[in-house]
């Protein structure tokens, strides 16, 4: 007992020193503290050994799980490593083994590979590839939106192509120009077959559209209708002008989607809705019997309004729409709003031949609500056929790649980001500033879209300083230490000064192939992107194009070494096979002899002690075998072995 109260006295008086400050003294306390400790362990029995280990494991886990401790020691890694990401986290929670151990996850197919498959599973399948840092890459899963922001030629589109070619299904890419067709389609095409909607025309006949869209399929669907609308009227509003224009575009979604479900409904086209607009009288006499087929009557209840209003206010609200049918005037766009001989786009089909959809366009050309339209429309689509799929996922995913998402395709991201993920369907979207998704979508909104973004990449050439200030802010500060020096240059005080990780300048000079990621449940990263151009099979082809002959000769050559290889190799690879099997065996020989062996020993040669032995107060009874009897004077004799008659 004294023992044990000199320990804990010895104890306390080492934590009271400690926290003032005197160090040595505390050290002294707990060195002596040893003694009354280890004397007390010596009287211990084993069961006191295991509780004193449970219990000091019980108190070291509660001080290291406090907040306290937590706070104290996340500012010690962020000083140790500068506020940036380490190797050690990446490797741990961005690395391309941490991805695919959520291969089943991500991709329910996938649940059934071994340790040894999932270990040789390339990372695309899983994942995204964001930059590279020193010898490491770093990943994100394929359930989690990627946007990048930066300037016009800093390599967004360089980076993106890459994604395309990597992407394991179908692909939908967006595009202001012609170069991620021109790049990625060759490639894309040995996966799956690729598709082109080219509504104006972009680049000429190279380019041509293959498939068509119109804007009334599936709106004969109340839900369908009133989502089209919603498209169509949102690639010409924009974020801002305070509540009248909210106003209005929530009338002109109303109405737009009447005129869409009753020209559904009638088997009319998308012509005769811009004609409907245009002629509000013509709308007034063909539009009310179509809708009385619909089994929703807020759409006639809408458009009764719209069409017993003021002058004025159906004036504002036609004004609205009409924007959003704007493509209508030019005849080539005209002419891919029409179904053509095979039907309407199937979905499904794309999404089973791991096709790729180019939607080209321009917002002068007023194309944007058309390509919005179509985006919306497979999007949904997908969103609907993974409800019914395993897991509620599609697999594999479909990738939403939406170059300059702000200009032709302003889908609604801030819901999409929140739910597609999830459903299989990945968005990586790209954008020349912040200050376009505030003029697109919103300030509320932009929040919300940043919010679900799993990884943000930053490329350098932004000059608008509360972009550069918001990304600044968002990587961080860490500690800079800081020498003060005397007038004779020696080092008179040592302070620590908090400063950004990136600061704003830094941010807006980075050099070309540079970025700065801000990953979910990783500290930023400054890292190096790969461009399309740089991958090993884009310069093959570009090799192929530029040199055939010798692309032909090499491509020969190669075939041929790798006949030779797989016959050299051949033998080897049987023998190791071999090899590989008899040791099998010989370990299965081992492991059963051993436990023969060990059946054997513990049956005859364990010995039992005393206490094991049972013993039996009654003796035996021991039955005498009885020999045949024989008769003598008229007597009956048996006899036993040894005995006398």
């Amino acid at each position: 007992m004294n023992l044990l109260l000199l320990l804990v006295v010895l104890g306390i008086a080492a934590g009271v020193l400690w926290r003032r400050g005197s160090y040595a003294y505390a050290l002294l306390c707990v060195l002596l503290a040893g003694f009354p400790a280890w004397a007390l362990l010596r009287q211990l029995p084993w069961w006191g050994y295991l509780i004193a280990a449970v219990f000091g494991a019980a108190v070291g886990w509660h001080h290291l799980s406090r907040s306290a401790a937590l706070v104290t020691r996340w500012s010690s890694q962020s000083r140790r490593k500068a506020g940036v990401a380490s190797t050690l986290d990446i490797v741990r929670h961005a690395s391309a083994h941490a991805m695919c151990q959520r291969a089943a996850t991500v991709r329910p197919s996938l649940a059934e590979l071994g340790r040894w498959a999932r270990f040789r599973l390339p990372a695309v399948e899983v994942a995204i590839e964001l930059c590279r840092t020193g010898w490491l890459t770093v990943w994100s899963p394929i359930e989690d939106v990627v946007m990048i922001f930066g300037g016009p030629r800093t390599g967004k589109t360089g980076w993106l192509a890459g994604r395309i070619l990597d992407a394991p299904g179908a692909v939908l890419v967006t595009s202001t120009r012609t170069d991620l067709y021109e790049l990625c389609a060759p490639l894309r095409a040995r996966r799956g077959p690729v598709y082109v909607f080219n509504p104006v025309g972009l680049g000429g006949k190279a380019f041509a559209s293959t498939i068509t869209f119109d804007p009334l399929t599936g709106c004969t669907d109340p839900v369908t209708a009133a989502e089209r609308a919603s498209d169509l009227i949102a690639a010409v509003s924009r974020a801002g002008g305070g509540g009248d224009r909210e106003f209005w575009n929530s009338h002109a979604r109303r109405v737009l989607a009447g005129l869409l479900h009753a020209a559904a409904l009638g088997g009319k086209s998308i012509q005769d809705v811009g004609r409907w607009v245009a002629e509000v009288d013509d709308a007034v006499r063909e539009v009310p019997p179509l809708l009385r087929r619909s089994t929703v009557q807020a759409f006639e209840q809408d458009l009764a309004q719209f069409l017993g209003t003021n002058t004025n206010t159906r004036t504002s609200i036609t004004s609205t729409v009409a924007p959003a049918l704007g493509w209508l005037n030019h005849p080539d766009a005209a002419r891919s709003a029409k179904t053509g001989a095979g039907g309407g786009f199937d979905v499904e089909r794309l999404l089973a031949e791991r096709a790729t959809v180019f939607l080209l366009g321009g917002e002068e050309t007023q194309t944007g609500p058309l390509v919005c339209a179509l985006t919306g429309h497979i999007a949904r689509e997908a969103r609907a056929l993974a409800a019914v799929a395993p897991k509620g996922r599609l697999d594999p995913n479909l990738t939403l790649a939406l170059d300059e998402a702000a200009l032709i395709s302003p889908v609604p991201l801030e819901s999409w980001t929140a739910d597609m993920g999830g459903r299989g369907v990945t968005i990586i979207a790209a954008f020349q500033s912040r200050a376009q998704l505030l003029a697109r979508w919103g300030e509320h909104n932009t929040a919300t879209i940043l919010n679900n973004c799993g990884a943000v990449m930053v490329f350098g050439g932004t000059r608008d300083r509360d972009d550069l200030q918001f990304w600044s802010t968002l990587a961080g500060d860490r500690d800079e230490p800081t020498l003060t020096t005397d007038m004779h240059g020696r080092v008179a005080s040592r302070t620590t000064r908090r400063v950004p990780v990136l600061p704003a300048a830094q941010l807006a000079n980075l050099p070309s192939g540079r970025v700065m990621l801000i990953r979910r449940g990783l500290a930023p990263v400054i890292g190096r992107v790969q461009m399309a151009w740089q991958r090993r099979d884009v310069r093959w082809r570009a090799f192929q194009i530029a040199h055939p002959a010798l692309a032909a000769r090499l491509a020969r050559w190669a075939a041929t070494a790798r006949r030779w290889w797989s016959r050299l190799t051949g033998p080897v690879v049987a023998a190791l096979r071999w090899i590989g099997a008899l040791f099998v065996r010989f370990w299965r020989a081992v492991c059963a002899t051993s436990a023969r062996a060990w059946h054997w020993i513990r049956d005859h040669l364990t010995p039992t002690s005393t206490r094991d032995v049972l013993i039996d107060l009654d003796p035996p009874t021991v039955e005498l075998p009885v020999q045949a009897a024989h008769t003598s004077n008229g007597h009956t004799h048996a006899r036993t072995p040894g005995g006398a008659p």
